[in-house]
């Protein structure tokens, strides 16, 4: 389902601004910096503040229409698809790669087998380096990024 039809449901108008970060994030098959969709909605849309800008991808975010992830210190947007979406991203060039998203199914598995908690991994990033920058003999240092998961309520 269109954020658009979901923004019309929750009972949230389209603004223009609005309809230009759902198409912008539609139209994108990759990820988003805030920047980047602030540029596309001000060369587009004269007099839009930035804090319009962040507070409509909070909506979509809290909607379930988005997915935000920290890359360094900006932020990174993407269209939540319909279920699970996993990619690792490379924290020295930002080149993100898609994953499969059964690719937790062995992991949750597991968990709940030792555990007997019920993990649902529905959005994971994973950071790391991609084989271009370890190429050009960059090291991953141990950098606390690890795994993100996540979710909304």
């Amino acid at each position: 389902m269109s954020c658009s039809v979901t923004l019309k449901q929750k009972g949230f108008r389209l603004t223009p601004q609005r309809r230009l970060i759902v198409d912008i994030i539609h139209e994108s098959h990759g990820h988003l910096t805030a920047e980047e969709i602030i540029d596309y909605v001000q060369s587009r849309v004269e007099g839009v503040n930035k804090s319009t800008i962040y507070r409509t991808l909070e909506l979509l975010e809290e909607l379930g229409c988005v997915y935000r992830s920290r890359l360094g210190d900006h932020f990174i947007y993407h269209h939540a698809e319909e279920g699970r979406h996993h990619h690792v991203v490379c924290h020295s060039c930002g080149k993100s790669v898609d994953l499969d998203d059964d690719l937790f199914a062995p992991v949750e598995q597991a968990v709940e087998e030792r555990s007997g908690f019920h993990v649902g991994f529905t959005h994971v990033v994973m950071r790391g380096l991609c084989p271009e920058c370890r190429a050009k003999g960059l090291h991953d240092h141990g950098w606390a990024f690890g795994i993100e998961s996540l979710h909304h309520h």
